[in-house]
């Protein structure tokens, strides 16, 4: 099955990448490859900052050098000090850029359009149905973790979205006093762990994993991107968190939750973890799970 998996998904880059021009130096009928393409279509949508177009893009620092370099030579973009940190850069489109950009977009459009031309309405939405749920699905395989400060920018603002959403979600709000702060005490090295989840540059998810007692840790701020759930990023997150949980010699790991995150619920149940007694004042929490780890 994996083998057939992997086969259909070749199948259908060699068959998109030879549709969309993908193989041709000059991708749109315009005197640029496709990776130069992109990168100027990605600086026209809005991201400046080159160290998050090198993530966004996967490029390495050398290459994505080059690329930047070519379109400042032809006048596109402009490439200099991020005045909020001078030790960054960042690149803006030029008029000539932004004419050229406004061009790639509708070239862009006319092509998909022809693409799916010939479709009947129906085919159309199945069509989109399927390439959404394919987006979602490449996403949570791609998403990278990584150990960052709780303090941090990403993590600050994962965490505000985290607090944001159950604030919508419990029925008595969520204002967790001080909750950076609070993280920075708990989720920090050597006795804590906070995660975040990127991909394609953005941050997707997060959560910490805090130490109770000897062999005893707790998941903390558990949050995953509404968009993207359903498709395995939740479990992923939450395997990375029990191996960090390992490491640190945990046996045992412990949470809470509010009733009204069944999805949560359903998938704390499917990885393993059992409900308990309250073992905590958590005023929020009306649910406590526990899992025991293996080696």
């Amino acid at each position: 099955m994996a083998q057939a998996n992997a086969s259909t998904l070749r199948r259908f880059n060699r068959q998109f990448t030879q549709r969309i021009g993908a193989l041709d130096d000059r991708f749109l009928g315009q005197n640029r490859p496709l990776g130069t393409a992109r990168l100027l279509f990605e600086i026209g949508r809005g991201e400046r900052r080159v160290l998050k177009l090198r993530s966004r893009l996967g490029l390495d620092s050398g290459y994505l050098s080059r690329l930047l370099r070519g379109l400042e030579s032809e006048g596109l973009i402009r490439v200099e000090p991020d005045p909020d940190d001078r030790r960054r850069r960042i690149a803006t489109l030029t008029r000539r850029g932004q004419r050229e950009w406004n061009e790639l977009e509708a070239r862009s459009e006319r092509l998909a359009q022809r693409l799916i031309g010939p479709l009947s309405p129906v085919h159309r939405a199945r069509l989109d149905e399927a390439l959404l749920t394919a987006d979602r699905i490449l996403t949570s395989a791609s998403a990278t973790f990584r150990v960052v400060d709780p303090r941090s920018s990403d993590a600050a603002w994962a965490v505000a979205h985290y607090i944001r959403e159950l604030d919508r979600r419990f029925e008595t709000g969520f204002h967790p006093p001080d909750a950076t702060e609070e993280d920075a005490r708990i989720l920090e090295p050597p006795d804590g762990v906070f995660l975040v989840m990127h991909s394609d540059g953005a941050v997707v998810g997060c959560g910490g994993l805090r130490a109770l007692e000897c062999g005893v840790g707790e998941i903390k701020r558990m949050w995953v991107r509404e968009s993207l759930r359903g498709v395995g990023l939740g479990p992923r997150l939450l395997a990375e968190l029990e191996g960090h949980a390992r490491r640190l010699g945990h046996r045992r790991l412990l949470l809470d939750t509010n009733a009204t995150l069944t999805e949560a619920i359903a998938m704390y149940r499917r990885s393993g973890y059992a409900e308990i007694e309250r073992y905590n004042d958590n005023p929020y929490a009306q649910l406590w799970f526990e899992k025991m780890l293996d080696g």
